[in-house]
């Protein structure tokens, strides 16, 4: 894996617009309550405190936990109605991440970074990850968290090819080509003793310091 990825496995069954795609709103969560739990577990242990936190690919909901007593959110994405449905968000920036990685928000500008469960949309995910580590501060964490669902037409064939166990993997791995982040650690939540729920993975890593 380059710095760009192969165009075989980015490629993706519905190459129209993304806009298209995402123009109506979904007013739904994509994991059950259980792995929400888990994503909000893990945010609340790992994002600082009362921090100013982006939330890429952000929609309907962020399962930021409000211990977290954050200063600023803000929500990148698509759907502005989704987003302005958000409780969690303060700012709203509408930008496709697939067509121009480099995201229109100034360096250095936060303590954290979430995406959570989208990662598998990314066409060009070693930039977009690069260009976070451009926004964090130093030692800010990247959280990216993911399951086993999936918009089967606009994941890449990447994502799909993969097992679960290889998708951890890559997410790694996209951390680790863009060059930006240290100390990048898996936690496996998909295997939880109870009622059987949604399985989640977290990659993080944490910005450099310069």
């Amino acid at each position: 894996m380059a710095n760009v990825l192969p165009p075989e496995f980015s490629r993706r069954m519905d190459e129209s617009d993304d806009e298209l795609f995402y123009q109506y709103p979904r007013l739904l969560v994509h994991i059950d309550e259980y792995a929400i739990a888990d994503v909000g577990e893990i945010y609340d242990r790992l994002l600082p405190k009362k921090g100013e936190i982006l939330d890429l690919m952000s929609s309907w909901r962020s399962h930021l936990p409000k211990t977290l007593e954050l200063k600023r959110v803000v929500g990148l994405g698509l759907n502005r109605a989704e987003m302005a449905d958000n409780p969690a968000l303060t700012d709203i920036v509408i930008h496709n991440v697939n067509r121009q990685p480099r995201l229109p928000l100034d360096d250095a500008s936060f303590d954290g970074a979430v995406m959570t469960v989208s990662v598998q949309y990314l066409t060009r995910p070693i930039e977009v990850f690069a260009d976070v580590g451009r926004l964090l501060r130093p030692q800010g964490p990247f959280i990216v968290t993911f399951s086993n669902r999936m918009f089967p037409t606009k994941a890449i064939s990447l994502w799909q090819m993969a097992s679960e166990q290889q998708r951890p993997e890559i997410v790694k791995r996209y951390f680790a080509e863009a060059r930006t982040f240290e100390n990048i650690e898996l936690i496996d939540h998909s295997r939880r003793a109870g009622v059987p729920s949604d399985p989640i993975w977290a990659v993080v890593g944490y910005k450099k310091t310069p």
